[in-house]
């Protein structure tokens, strides 16, 4: 069965953020790239700002789905953490990279507005506490202080992938830090 209009628009948004930048998002242009006919986003986002909270919820669904932690293997020692970073990376950076640039474009849009941002701020908490119960598994020390580290080389990784080099291998970068904070 062809998704509800709702979430045809919806991901019609993301799109439109990823390749086209927040300042392409209109509910003119969710409709084109929906194939919907004109005003269907409008009837479910009435405003620019409806339609920025409905995709900011929309990514958080999503994101919760793809990186459930039930479905995941057991990550048990740093190599396994190292390798299960890199292969979320290159999700983020490949498949999921239309996503990934959207998420920062909605990052950047929403700083100065609370209650846009806070689903996206709670989100990326959520990742955090997940990454610390999984960096303090494998018995790196002071996991919150690791935890920290290893989420702002990945901000940074990910930051270069999707803007200067998409082929970087970051398998190196992630295995280094992984086993230095291990050694610690």
């Amino acid at each position: 069965m062809p998704p509800a209009t709702r979430d045809r628009a919806l991901e019609a948004a993301v799109r439109v953020l990823g390749t086209r930048g927040v300042r392409a998002l209109s509910h003119a242009r969710v409709d084109d790239e929906a194939g919907l006919p004109p005003g269907s986003t409008s009837n479910w986002f009435r405003t620019r700002r409806a339609l920025l909270g409905g995709v900011v919820d929309h990514m958080a669904e999503l994101e919760r789905a793809d990186f459930d932690p039930a479905a995941l293997p057991a990550v048990t020692d740093p190599d396994a953490l190292a390798q299960g970073l890199t292969a979320m990376m290159e999700l983020l950076t490949g498949p999921h990279a239309t996503r990934t640039r959207a998420r920062y474009a909605l990052f950047l849009e929403v700083a100065d507005d609370p209650e846009l941002a806070e689903p996206l701020r709670h989100q990326r908490r959520e990742f955090e506490r997940w990454t610390e119960r999984l960096v303090e598994a494998v018995g790196i020390a002071d996991p919150k202080s690791a935890t920290r580290a290893l989420m702002a080389l990945a901000d940074g990784l990910l930051l270069h992938r999707l803007t200067v080099d998409p082929e970087l291998d970051i398998r190196p970068a992630i295995s280094r830090a992984v086993r230095a904070l291990a050694r610690f």
